[in-house]
This record gives structure tokens, sequence and C-alpha cells, in this order.
């Protein structure tokens, strides 16, 4: 399903590769397994210099509050809205 999503904002043209700073309310897709496709999507909280915050479903059972190199390899790319 996340894989649906990323192809939408592609059309779009709403779509960020890693690396990308992203504004809160931005939608953050990760791949959690290195294999190309995407296994789960966050919401982006804030940016504060190379560090994204985010907030995510189903983290450890829970909706949790998480950080990530902007740079972190498991980060695919941003859905902006």
């Amino acid at each position: 399903m996340c894989d649906d999503g990323i192809a939408w904002f592609q059309s779009k043209e709403k779509w960020k590769s890693r690396g990308y700073s992203p504004a809160p309310g931005t939608l953050i897709f990760f791949d959690w397994n290195g294999d190309g496709t995407s296994d789960h999507v966050g919401i982006v909280e804030k940016t504060e210099g190379s560090t994204v915050y985010t907030v995510e479903g189903n983290s450890s059972d829970a909706v949790n509050k998480r950080s990530y190199d902007i740079n972190n390899g498991t980060i695919m790319g941003y859905g902006i809205l």
C-alpha cells in the first residue's frame, strides 16, 4: 500500500527523495528491509538542521514520535501535501 502512495505523489510531481528538508505535515516513507519497497509511512512533525522528527502509527504497537537523520538510509522519500 505504501508504494501506491509513492506512485501517486510521483504522478502529481509531489515526491522528494531522501535528503530533502521536509515541512511539517509532509508524509515520510520508509524502506526498513532495504529491498526498494516502502514498508511504513509517517507524518513529519518538524525538521531541525539535519534531523527529521516524525509521528508514526504502528511504531512499537503504538503511536510514537521518532527522529531520524535527514540522510538515514531507511528513508525512501517524502510526499508533499
